[in-house]
C-alpha cells in the first residue's frame, strides 16, 4: 500500500491562502451530513487534518458539536482558533497528525477529513479511529471535484509546478498513479465499509487574483516550497492565466461532497 512521506509541516506559509482562496464547504452539505450521521448538539467531532478549522466551526456554528481541530501545522492552529472566535464558537485545538491518535481523545461521533485523508497512512488511521468512534459514528471524507473549468486553470498550473518545485509535485503525481488505491478501497477494506455520497453541486466565477491565492494555498506550490523561485513563478503564472483569459475571469462548476463511511 502506497503512502505519502508525512512532513508535519507540509502546509507551512499556506494557512492565509487557505482561508481566503479556497472554496468553503457549503452549510447545506454540513446539515445534510449531520443529519445522516445523526449527529445531536454536544457529539464530539474530530476534525482531522484540520487546516484553518473551516470543517470544524462549521460543525460548531451549525450543529453545536464538541470540536476537536487537529493538524502538525502551527499556522492552522492559529488561523482555526481565530476563526472559531470570529464564528462565536468554542473548539479545542491540539497539534498533532493521525499517527497521534489514541485514546486520550476521547470517545467520537464522527471524524471528518477535508482533503487530508491523502497525507495518512490510511489504513492504520482508520485502524485508530476504531477504536474511537462510537458504534454508530461514523468517518466523514469531505472533498471537492471540478466538474468545469473554463479556461483549464489546473492544465496551466501543473507544468509549472513540475517545473517550480519538482519534489513536492512527485507527491501529486503519485496519489494520480496506478499505485494509489482510491480512498474507497481503503474505506471498504476497514471496519467502514458501509459508503453513502452526498454531493452539492456549484458555479462559481473566480478571478485570476483568486486562483493564483488557491496556488499558493497548495502544498506543492506554497510560498514555502517554493522558495527563492516563488516570485518567478507567480510571474510566470499570472502570465499564462492572463493569455488564457483576457478578461481575467474563470468560470467553474465544483461538487462539494462527503463521503460517510459507517461500520455494517
Amino acid at each position: 500500500m502506497t503512502t505519502v512521506p508525512f512532513i508535519a509541516r507540509r502546509f507551512q506559509s499556506t494557512a492565509a491562502y487557505y482561508l481566503r482562496y479556497r472554496i468553503p464547504y457549503p452549510d447545506r452539505l454540513i446539515d445534510r451530513v449531520a443529519e445522516r450521521s445523526g449527529l445531536k448538539p454536544g457529539d464530539h467531532v474530530l476534525d482531522l487534518g484540520c487546516g484553518p478549522g473551516q470543517l470544524g466551526i462549521a460543525f460548531a456554528r451549525l450543529q453545536g458539536a464538541a470540536v476537536t481541530a487537529m493538524d502538525p501545522e502551527p499556522e492552522m492552529l492559529a488561523a482555526a482558533e481565530a476563526g472559531a472566535q470570529d464564528a462565536g464558537v468554542e473548539i479545542t485545538v491540539r497539534q498533532g497528525s493521525s499517527y497521534d491518535l489514541g485514546p486520550d481523545i476521547g470517545k467520537l461521533h464522527l471524524c471528518v477529513m477535508g482533503r487530508s485523508f491523502h497525507w495518512m497512512d490510511r489504513p492504520a488511521t482508520l485502524a485508530a479511529l476504531d477504536k474511537l468512534i462510537e458504534p454508530d459514528g461514523a468517518v466523514v471524507l469531505f472533498h471537492d471535484k471540478s466538474i468545469l473549468a473554463e479556461p483549464d486553470w489546473r492544465g496551466i498550473v501543473e507544468p509549472l509546478a513540475e517545473a517550480y518545485s519538482p519534489e513536492r509535485n512527485a507527491d501529486r503525481l503519485l496519489r494520480k498513479s496506478k499505485a494509489w488505491a482510491p480512498h474507497e478501497a481503503m474505506l471498504l477494506a476497514s471496519p467502514f465499509r458501509n459508503l453513502e455520497r452526498i454531493g452539492i453541486v456549484t458555479e462559481y466565477t473566480r478571478d485570476i487574483e483568486d486562483i493564483v491565492g488557491r496556488v499558493f494555498s497548495m502544498s506543492s506550490t506554497s510560498p514555502q516550497a517554493l522558495g527563492d523561485k516563488a516570485a518567478e513563478f507567480e510571474a510566470a503564472l499570472r502570465a499564462e492565466l492572463l493569455a488564457a483569459a483576457p478578461d481575467g475571469k474563470f468560470k467553474e462548476i465544483v461538487e462539494a461532497n462527503g463521503l460517510l463511511a459507517f461500520r455494517d
